[in-house]
């Protein structure tokens, strides 16, 4: 009763932070715009960019004329991503499509080094890739997989990253973690139960993986401005975006006509990671 109780509450608080974030996201949708500059020269790595938010934030990057580095599990559909955005007419920039399965330290670790031995420089990181709401699996590192994908796996690709992202001679080199306002969901973290395993609520390991991330964000900001490192790091909610990690949900399950008129789309949430 206390468990079905609990999932109660995280449901209804999910959908005031949604409504919330619907208000928000179209008040400000006219000031969702960026200008793309010409970067031919610099490097972007990006995880989770076969799809959704991610595709779109790679056709932006191409826009800039820049080299994008796509981790994603299948590399077939990150390859036929990109064949899609050149049928449409995207000739700038360049790819390259590496695997890289952020539920797998192991495949981290490959997709880092991959980066490391073919660059001598990185001017962008972002990542992506995450996960919502799956029911209760771990890792084969054993980890629950939305504390492992969304959290745990970037933090790990950030620190293997550092070293040459520190080492671009440029002004211009960020991290940026997609995150959520989910983030304002979550119970303070334990850590002797980081997966939850007594009290497993999917909304909640959710919304402790977002947690995480903004907090891993902030202290790794603190400790590149004590260095002062021309390395930034900021955390970014792309809005309430029509993608299919919504597919599942409640909501999309009793409305599906609801995501595509209320949601930003992928470009405008793309454009706000931009």
């Amino acid at each position: 009763m206390f468990m079905l109780l609990k999932s109660v509450i995280y449901t209804i608080c999910y959908y005031i932070l949604g409504t919330n974030g619907i208000i928000e996201d179209f008040i400000f949708r006219r000031y969702n715009k960026c200008e793309l500059p010409r970067r031919p020269e610099e490097v972007a790595v990006i995880t989770g960019g076969a799809r959704g938010i991610g595709a779109e934030i790679v056709k932006q990057l191409l826009l800039c004329e820049m080299h994008v580095i796509i981790g994603c599990r299948n590399v077939s559909k990150g390859t036929e991503m990109v064949r899609r955005l050149r049928s449409q007419g995207i000739i700038s920039g360049s790819t390259s499509i590496l695997p890289l399965d952020m539920a797998c330290l192991d495949s981290v670790r490959a997709f880092a080094t991959a980066v490391l031995n073919s660059r001598s420089k990185l001017n962008l990181l972002i990542n992506n890739a995450g996960i919502m709401f799956p029911p209760y699996s771990e890792t084969v590192d054993g980890f629950e997989s939305q504390w492992a994908v969304n959290y745990l796996g970037h933090f790990l690709l950030c620190h293997l990253l550092l070293p040459l992202l520190h080492r671009t001679s440029s002004d211009n080199v960020r991290i940026v973690n997609v995150s959520s306002c989910a983030h304002q969901a979550s119970y303070p973290i334990d850590f002797s139960d980081i997966n939850m395993k007594k009290h497993f609520i999917t909304q909640a390991a959710y919304a402790q993986s977002k947690l995480a991330q903004i907090m891993f964000t902030q202290l790794l900001d603190r400790e590149l401005r004590a260095i002062d490192s021309r390395v930034s790091v900021v955390a970014v909610h792309p809005g309430i975006v029509n993608t299919d990690i919504f597919d599942g949900t409640l909501m999309k399950t009793v409305m599906p006509w609801a995501p595509g008129l209320l949601f930003k789309t992928p470009n405008e949430g793309a454009t706000t990671v931009m």
